[in-house]
């Protein structure tokens, strides 16, 4: 079971041609957005969201927030103005690789994290940037997908890793919970659904 590699070029352009399909999964309301809509309603203050995606956290901010949103999908952005425009919501969109975009430290009361430590090359430095850009006393809100617990489903997921990789830039058998746990990041409380392959997890920096 190899480790499927994929240079960020590649991954902006899968994420591009699936822009449309963000954007139109932003308005279901299933599973997903119920789990989102648990986890987001502890947002507040100045937000930062990563791989913000076509916006579909954005129905759940508090209209009094500040929202910075970075992604590096042009296609994706697109699709974000478009969904904050509809919401009326003014919006400080930046594009560029999560990994290595430049943003103010202990600036943040709410970092998100929604389904994107999945797709980074290197998710333990992401974390680490998430625990310096979040203010001393904010929080850090994560909903991500994993390896599960059950063991054929987690066979399942070493098997198809690499297809999946190839096909929507995304990794099934990361260990979520022990890259947050070896993080500069303390777990305040988390929730775990789908045989414990995805994760609801709100943390605080550790200074």
């Amino acid at each position: 079971m190899g480790v499927f590699k994929m240079n960020i070029e590649r991954q902006v352009e899968i994420f591009n041609k699936q822009a449309g399909k963000y954007y139109k999964r932003a308005k279901q309301k299933n599973i997903d957005f119920r789990l989102r809509s648990k986890l987001l309603q502890s947002a507040t203050g100045n937000i930062l969201e990563l791989s913000v995606g076509a916006g579909m956290n954005f129905q759940f901010y508090p209209k009094s927030s500040r929202i910075t949103a970075v992604d590096f999908s042009p296609n994706m952005l697109e699709q974000a103005r478009i969904v904050a425009a509809e919401q009326g919501r003014q919006v400080d969109f930046r594009l560029g690789n999560v990994e290595e975009i430049a943003l103010p430290e202990n600036n943040y009361d709410t970092v998100i994290s929604t389904l994107s430590l999945c797709s980074y090359p290197h998710p333990d430095k992401v974390l680490t940037q998430m625990a310096s850009w979040c203010k001393e006393d904010g929080k850090i809100l994560l909903y991500e997908h994993g390896i599960s617990t059950n063991s054929f489903v987690a066979w399942l997921q070493h098997k198809t890793n690499s297809f999946y990789m190839k096909k929507v830039g995304c990794h099934m058998n990361r260990d979520i919970l022990k890259l947050v746990q070896e993080s500069p990041l303390s777990i305040v409380k988390s929730e775990h659904y789908m045989l414990h392959a995805v994760h609801l997890i709100w943390a605080k920096p550790v200074r």
